[in-house]
């Protein structure tokens, strides 16, 4: 398994496509286990945020098994598409769509978050989440985000962090690298892709590094609020 950190970025896209694919029917079980069912609140604060956006149409790149897809879906007047590479997941969050009867308000199709299907301009909202660590350019992925977005649209983002507090740090530290392998290795098929994704996490430039990140792309008004201690982070941000 290629860690994040290596060179070889061109097998990158590849290798996060069928890693997800393998472990596309264990994935909402083991996030549950592993977050303590704590992403169902963040999603759920995703919506909080989005609903006062009222947009009408809104786009969840990296939408997995489309819970914040499908947690859109219920914004009145608001379509919905959500978008991955992994067709595995997809499958999982079309299941999800067909039970809940929503078919007529989230769609879910393939696709590359650094190369969107989409005219400009076209998206009042968009939505990532746990996913832009994976891209292999983060600043292309929020590029083509940005593209996307009206003016004056938001992008809010769910990603993995690493707390500030040198304690919270150090007990992070310890709960990622005992309790998560060990839950990986009861509960996953396949270990090696729990290892990339707490990897990825370590990597990842979060915080106020992010923010700078995001500001260079052309986001302003960026918000970022930890949860969890610091864990995890949601960042709010406009098109200007």
């Amino acid at each position: 398994m290629l860690k994040p950190n290596q060179k070889s970025k061109s097998s990158k896209k590849s290798q996060v496509e069928k890693m997800f694919d393998s472990i596309s029917f264990e994935y909402d079980l083991l996030n549950g286990i592993m977050t303590f069912n704590s992403h169902k609140r963040w999603k759920k604060n995703i919506l909080n945020i989005a609903k006062k956006l009222k947009p009408k149409n809104a786009l969840d790149i990296a939408t997995g098994t489309a819970d914040i897809a499908i947690n859109l879906g219920a914004i009145s007047n608001c379509k919905v598409i959500g978008v991955d590479i992994s067709e595995q997941m997809l499958n999982v969050g079309r299941e999800k769509i067909t039970k809940m009867k929503l078919g007529k308000s989230v769609r879910l199709e393939s696709g590359d978050a650094e190369n969107l299907n989409f005219k400009d301009n076209y998206f009042d909202l968009v939505t990532i989440g746990f996913g832009v660590r994976n891209f292999q350019d983060l600043e292309q992925g929020l590029r083509e985000s940005f593209r996307v977005l009206n003016k004056e649209g938001t992008l809010i983002i769910l990603e993995t962090s690493i707390p500030e507090n040198i304690i919270m740090k150090l007990f992070y530290s310890i709960f990622t690298r005992t309790y998560i392998p060990v839950v990986a290795s009861i509960f996953s098929k396949d270990k090696s892709a729990y290892n990339y994704l707490l990897n990825s996490a370590e990597f990842f430039p979060s915080g106020s590094r992010f923010s700078d990140i995001l500001k260079s792309v052309g986001y302003a008004n960026i918000l970022i609020k930890p949860k969890l201690f610091g864990s995890s982070t949601i960042y709010v941000c406009k098109k200007k």
